[in-house]
């Protein structure tokens, strides 16, 4: 059906500008990536909540190509930088007092994030913008079909602009104001009218057709034809082809989803900030661990009760990810856990800050665009760039819910069993509030294992060291502390350097690893800073390096004890780090395709998941695990324990991921904004099928969806499931080779380097895949680590 329609080469570049620049989404755990012309993804604020295990991230790539100078140089690093770092692009011609003035606009090494404000927003962003004009009225003045006349320079506009706005995007996921909310919000408006009008370029389109037509398309490298195809594929997508009233209209629809899209988030954020639980009497908050009680201690003196301690309290309970998950999983207090829960799946769902009438109006722009375009759904939309269809997609989720339902039950079962024998007077009445807690105590029964008491062992410091290691081993680089070379936010903020084997610069990365529910968005995620470019080499020679963030909200130091994490923040953490090496390992030096550039959404979290599944390695485990104060290694005993509760309740996580990928989908394909049903009965029809126990009527957790409804998974949740096939059997390569067989291991984990990881969007992922794992993937690897092989096998 594409096809046959005329479509927009410009697309894809816009479709990067946008992604990378986007919003956001996550709770818990990685990535954020492209989406469209409207708001993209980088939320990690985040929506639904796996609690054995880490949570989904949305990739957010915050700005897509850095450019850089000498804005910050540190006299005491110069040494250390690489040439192609510096100098990627002239510095912006404006007004020289704007110049001195304006950050946004000097030329820099690395993004000056430490003196960005809110006041520097509205003239640096129109100053670009009145720039970026000028340069795209000189590109369609001159282009030819040619890669030096028309992709090279149409890079460096779309640099630009997701650079300077993918700073102040990202700023205002880690550092939110209302001045900067006030600032974008005034100037985005005119952000998206500069994207429309370059991704509707009638001029620009014809010289990508004329490329594809041309006798030299044949001889076109791989990755050029794949930017090309792409790019005349997602025309379709930005209204090219519309005709002008039709077109008219599509902006409008844009826009208005781009401003949409941004107030969910924001509304997702201040509700989560708004929640305070103030609790003096110790007995409410009995079974929380020492370092959650210190944690709620430090809350309420930042809150101006100074002389809260975790001993004698004050405590304050607040729905940020840290915070809340102790609550469900630990809090001996049912009615405590019933309102904090309650609080929670009721986010946004109220008053100034209501997502509802946000939810129908996104869902009616979304089907009218789709139709507009000539789709009968927005999940057509969707499909068009991924990999899967809506019917294998869908033949996905129903084959996993069918293989993941009966072990669902039977963990509600053994649950109410468990509980009854404790003596728990809700034993034959479990609900929501309830499964996190008693899960929790049946694991510390079954598996001799309190996650809070392996705190001690997992100490923020010795898990990036035992990572870094890993990296090593696997993929041959070095990863150093670069602290001081790169401007920060915020004083925790970490950078490094990714070198070679021969100790050359081959990356950089930023990592944001505390929470402050204050002004950072919930969750984690990887973004990136700035792209592998052969376009915008400092030298003309060397392409410019890669640059990313990996953004965390796992707990912060308390006193003198270094950030202790739980198992799941080590996974969330290995999570996000696979999405940062697939940036900044790549080898591929065409921009627009480098990196997580131009890899279909469901398949850019296969790195990030095979990255998990280290984490169960005996000797990558092992070599994390040292007991903060006394260097003790994890006992074996634990290790075992560890590795045997990785299927524990295995079909009711996969279950839950299954209902969030079968209500988006059914949202976007069926749903219609304004019939009889509303978004609500639809979330409770699809949890007929896809959840034990059903939702609270009452239950709005619709409203705190920012995956889909702020960040690039709108029709494209069920990515997760898909590439968690991919990853698995991935990994289970190396299992094949033999995990203690160091030299099958490095030889495996160069081959996963030399594809996975260096191709990029360069090659469509299916055939990537193959090169790696020499066949198409199958799920059987997914099924045996879950537990579940025997039982899909019947089913």
């Amino acid at each position: 059906m594409a096809e046959t329609r005329k479509v927009h080469p410009v697309g894809a570049v816009l479709l990067i500008i946008n992604l990378l620049m986007a919003s956001r989404i996550s709770l818990s755990r990685s990535i954020l990536l492209l989406q469209r012309t409207n708001n993209h993804f980088p939320y990690s604020h985040f929506t639904p909540k796996r609690f054995p295990k880490s949570y989904p991230c949305p990739l957010w790539s915050s700005s897509f190509s850095l450019c850089l100078q000498t804005l910050h140089k540190s006299s005491t690093t110069t040494a250390t930088t690489p040439p192609s770092i510096s100098n990627c692009y002239s510095s912006i011609s404006m007004d020289p007092v704007v110049d001195e003035a304006n950050p946004l606009l000097q030329d820099f090494e690395f993004p000056p994030f430490d003196v960005v404000e809110a006041k520097h927003v509205r003239p640096g962003i129109r100053a670009l913008l009145k720039n970026l004009e000028s340069d795209l009225e000189e590109l369609e003045r001159t282009v030819e079909p040619s890669w030096p006349k028309l992709v090279e320079p149409l890079e460096k506009i779309a640099d630009q602009l997701t650079v300077v706005w993918g700073m102040i995007n990202h700023l205002k996921a880690v550092k939110d104001s209302p001045e900067l909310r006030a600032a974008i919000e005034e100037v985005q408006p005119e952000k998206v009218k500069f994207q429309l009008r370059l991704g509707q370029s009638k001029l620009i389109y014809n010289a990508f057709k004329a490329i594809q037509d041309s006798p030299q398309w044949p001889s076109l490298s791989d990755a050029r034809k794949r930017i090309v195809e792409s790019q005349i594929k997602e025309g379709v997508l930005n209204g090219v082809a519309l005709d002008d009233d039709k077109r008219e209209q599509f902006n409008k629809i844009e826009q208005e989803l781009e401003r949409l899209s941004q107030k969910f988030g924001e509304n997702v954020l201040d509700a989560t900030k708004k929640f305070e639980k103030i609790i003096t009497d110790k007995k409410d908050i009995e079974g929380l661990p020492a370092t959650s009680l210190g944690l709620a201690a430090q809350t309420a003196v930042s809150k101006g009760h100074t002389d809260a301690s975790a001993e004698n309290g004050p405590w304050i309970i607040t729905l940020d990810a840290p915070s809340f998950m102790s609550v469900m999983q630990h809090a001996r207090n049912r009615g405590l856990r019933e309102e904090i829960y309650r609080a929670y799946v009721t986010r946004a769902s109220s008053g100034d800050l209501n997502n509802t009438a946000i939810i129908d109006e996104i869902l009616k722009l979304r089907l009218e665009k789709a139709k507009l375009l000539g789709y009968n759904n927005y999940t057509e939309v969707s499909m068009a760039t991924k990999m899967a269809t809506v019917e294998k997609a869908e033949e996905l989720l129903e084959k996993l819910r069918a293989a993941s339902w009966n072990a669902a039950v039977q963990d509600m079962e053994d649950l109410k069993i468990f509980s009854k024998n404790q003596g728990a007077m809700e034993a034959n009445d479990l609900t929501h509030w309830d499964t996190g807690f008693w899960a929790e105590r049946l694991r510390e029964s079954k598996y001799d294992i309190n996650e809070e008491e392996l705190r001690p062992f997992f100490s923020l410091p010795k898990v990036m060291d035992g990572l870094f290691n890993l990296a090593k081993t696997i993929f041959g680089i070095d990863i150093e502390p670069a602290d001081g070379l790169a401007p920060v936010w915020n004083n925790d903020v970490k950078f490094y350097c990714v070198k070679d084997s021969l100790g050359s610069p081959i990356a950089y990365f930023y990592f944001d690893p505390y929470s402050r529910p204050s002004e950072k968005r919930g969750g984690a995620w990887m973004g990136e800073v700035v792209s592998r470019s052969r376009v915008l080499s400092p030298n003309g020679t060397a392409p410019r390096l890669p640059i990313a963030h990996m953004v965390c909200n796992q707990t912060p130091p308390v006193g003198d004890k270094p950030s202790l994490m739980t198992f799941r923040e080590v996974e969330t953490v290995f999570h996000e780090f696979g999405h940062a090496l697939q940036h900044m390992l790549t080898k591929q030096d065409e921009g627009l395709v480098a990196g997580i550039r131009g890899i279909e959404w469901d398949a850019v979290e296969l790195p990030s998941q095979f990255m998990e599944n280290w984490c169960y390695h005996r000797e990558t485990l092992m070599g994390i695990a040292k007991h903060y104060e006394t260097g003790e290694s994890l006992p074996e005993e634990v290790y075992l324990k560890l590795l045997a509760a990785r299927t524990f309740r295995a079909g009711s996580f996969s279950l839950r991921q299954i209902k969030f990928a079968s209500l988006d989908l059914e949202l976007h394909t069926k749903y219609i904004p304004g019939a009889l049903e509303s978004i609500y009965d639809v979330d409770q029809r699809v949890s007929e099928r896809t959840q034990v126990i059903p939702p609270l009527p009452e239950d709005r957790f619709l409203c705190g969806f920012s995956h889909i409804f702020a960040g690039g998974y709108a029709a494209g949740y069920y990515s997760y499931k898909w590439a968690e096939v991919l990853s698995a059997d991935a990994f289970s390569a190396f299992e094949d080779a033999g995990l203690d067989n160091h030299k099958a291991v490095k030889e495996t984990g160069h081959k996963f380097r030399e594809t996975i990881l260096a191709l990029g969007g360069g090659k469509a992922p299916l055939e990537v895949f193959v090169e790696f794992r020499g066949r198409e993937p199958s799920p059987e690897a997914l099924l045996r680590h879950n537990g579940l092989l025997s039982v899909t096998t019947s089913a």
